[in-house]
């Protein structure tokens, strides 16, 4: 496994925001997080990164046991966030912000390569290197995160709430760059999305979450009818009166 988290808890005082999560991830996978406002996915990845501290549990990330390590080790170990929202640095240049994607490493020709690579991979961020990052558009910041994220060298990028905000095709097109960077680079990707159903498109394999706790796993391809998901969706009365009207939410 690349990723293994096991019995994972965060709290926030009193609050348990996630409840003895365990969940695994394979080299070469698209692992989604589904699940409701409020039910502890941001909260998972940011414990995952080292943002939250453990009130429990174990993570394993390539053979070694990260749980204790800060943030700058595990991305420089190769485990990299794409934040909700996006938080490029909006007073910066595009191509500054490709290079703070980059601040831990020392290959500086490696890494001029990667950003050239990456200009390539979005074409519109090319033609607005020099531009400051607040003139982008949503799409064009999600996709300057995303080109900040793979500045890191990243093993697993993990991605939370990818398309929020965004226009239906401007969805399509971070849907196709997660598919692609997965398909034709091999890069493993952990991703939280509240549009269930172009993730489970993408993913591989998925956990629907209910108040900080995995209530369904496997297949995505098995995830659409299950009234699981529903139920963390609409609440166990609601998912139990709709489920036969309305087997998919999106």
């Amino acid at each position: 496994m690349l990723l293994e988290a096991r019995e994972v808890d965060v709290r926030y005082g009193s609050v348990r925001a996630v409840r003895a999560v365990s969940l695994a991830l394979r080299q070469g996978e698209i692992v989604a997080v589904l699940g409701a406002n409020g039910a502890g996915k941001s909260s998972l990845l940011r414990a995952l990164l080292g943002m939250e501290r453990l009130a429990g549990g174990t993570i394993t990330f390539d053979g070694a046991d990260v749980s204790k390590w800060p943030v700058s080790a595990r991305v420089r170990a190769g485990l990299v966030l794409v934040p909700e929202g996006r938080r490029i640095v909006t007073t910066l240049t595009v191509d500054e912000n490709l290079l703070m994607g980059a601040c831990h490493r020392r290959d500086h020709a490696a890494v001029r390569s990667e950003i050239e690579r990456t200009y390539q991979r979005f074409p519109n961020l090319a033609a607005r290197r020099d531009d400051l990052a607040a003139v982008l558009s949503g799409g064009e910041q999600q996709m300057l995160a995303i080109g900040r994220a793979l500045l890191a060298a990243p093993k697993l990028m993990m991605l939370d709430e990818p398309s929020l905000g965004l226009s239906p095709r401007l969805v399509n097109e971070v849907f196709a760059h997660i598919r692609s960077l997965n398909h034709d680079s091999g890069l493993s990707i952990l991703l939280v999305e509240q549009n269930t159903q172009r993730a489970l498109e993408i993913a591989d394999r998925a956990y629907v979450l209910e108040l900080g706790e995995v209530k369904r796993e496997g297949a995505a391809r098995d995830i659409p009818a299950d009234r699981t998901l529903l139920d963390a969706y609409l609440g166990r009365d609601q998912g139990q009166r709709r489920v036969t009207a309305n087997p998919m939410v999106n």
